[in-house]
C-alpha cells in the first residue's frame, strides 16, 4: 500500500489560513477533489491530512472529510497540548464524525519564540496524555528547535513521535553538518520516525533538488534507516517550487539505492505502522 504521509487540504470560503497571505500560490482553496487525480496517477492508496491552524474548528472538518473521502484515511489534528482537559478534548474528537480516523496531533512549534517549547512541564504533560490515548505526536521545528526535540524525544520513551520534514534543516553545507549532529541523536530513540516531506521549499532557488538533498537522504537511510522513514508530498505547499509530479519524482531519485523492501516501508509500511493505518 503506497501512502502520502503528509499534505493538507483547506477551503478559504469555510476558514480564512491567515499563513498564506502574501503567497499567491497558496492563496485559494485546496480540495480533495483537485489532489485525487495525482493521487492515482501514483498509484497512492491512502493519505494523511495534516492540520494547518492553531484552533478547535479545523480538526472536526477534516475528520468528517475522512469519514467520506477514498483516499484520507488517518487526520493528524490539532488541539491544545497545554490544556488540564486534554485527555477530554481527544475523547470529543474521537467521539465526532469520523473520529476514528484521529492518528495523532502536531502543533507548529516552528512559531513558537522559544527554542526549548517541548520542554515546558505543561507541554510534557500534554505529550503524555496523548500517548494514554494511543496517539502520536507530529513534531513541526525549526532548526534552532531541534536539539529540544530531539531531548524530549529521548526523555518521553513512551511517546511515539514523528519528525515533520525531516526537521526541516538549512540546506547547505554548514546546514548538513549541524543536522546531521542531531538526526545522529535521534536515530537512537525507537519512539521516533521521520518524514522525507517538505524539503523542495527549502532547496536554494538553482540547485538540482535530487543532487542537493542526497546528502540528507543518505544520513537518513544510515542513521534512522528506511523502516523508520516515511514519504509525504506537503501538497499543496510543495507548490511553492515543484508539483506533485516533481516531488514524488525526487523522493524516487533519492530511494533508488534503497532494496525494493525499503522503497516499500518509505513510500507505506512506514506510515501505516507508525500511524495504525490498515491495509
Amino acid at each position: 500500500m503506497r501512502i502520502d504521509a503528509h499534505h493538507h487540504l483547506w477551503n478559504l470560503e469555510v476558514r480564512d489560513q491567515p499563513w498564506v497571505h502574501g503567497l499567491p500560490e497558496l492563496h485559494r482553496s485546496f480540495g480533495p477533489f483537485e489532489l485525487r487525480p495525482l493521487l492515482e496517477r501514483h498509484a497512492v492508496d491512502a493519505t494523511v491530512v495534516v492540520q494547518t491552524l492553531p484552533g478547535p474548528e479545523e480538526t472536526p472538518e477534516l475528520l468528517a472529510l475522512a469519514a467520506g473521502d477514498p483516499h484520507v484515511k488517518a487526520v493528524v489534528g490539532w488541539t491544545s497540548l497545554t490544556d488540564p482537559a486534554i485527555a477530554d478534548r481527544l475523547s470529543e474528537l474521537r467521539d465526532a464524525p469520523g473520529g476514528a480516523a484521529l492518528v495523532g496531533i502536531r502543533h507548529g512549534i516552528q512559531d513558537e519564540p522559544a527554542p526549548d517549547w517541548t520542554s515546558r512541564p505543561d507541554v510534557r504533560r500534554g505529550l503524555r496524555a496523548l500517548a494514554a490515548a494511543g496517539l502520536c505526536y507530529d513534531l513541526l521545528v525549526r532548526p534552532d528547535q531541534l536539539a529540544d526535540a530531539v531531548r524530549t524525544v529521548r526523555e518521553l520513551p513512551d511517546v511515539r513521535f514523528v519528525l515533520d520534514h525531516s526537521g526541516n534543516p538549512v540546506i547547505d553545507e554548514d546546514g548538513l553538518a549541524a543536522w546531521t549532529a542531531e538526526i545522529r541523536e535521534l536515530a537512537a530513540c525507537p519512539n521516533v520516525a521521520v518524514k522525507l516531506s517538505g524539503l523542495l521549499t527549502r532547496t536554494p532557488a538553482g540547485d538540482g533538488p535530487a543532487h542537493a538533498l542526497r546528502p540528507y537522504a543518505d544520513v537518513l537511510w544510515s542513521t534512522v534507516g528506511p523502516d523508520r522513514v516515511m514519504f509525504g508530498s506537503d501538497w499543496p505547499v510543495c507548490l511553492l517550487t515543484a508539483g506533485y509530479d516533481t516531488v514524488v519524482a525526487v523522493a524516487d531519485a533519492l530511494c533508488e539505492d534503497l532494496s525494493d523492501p525499503e522503497r516499500v516501508a518509505v513510500f507505506g509500511a512506514t506510515a501505516a505502522r507508525w500511524y495504525g493505518i490498515p491495509a
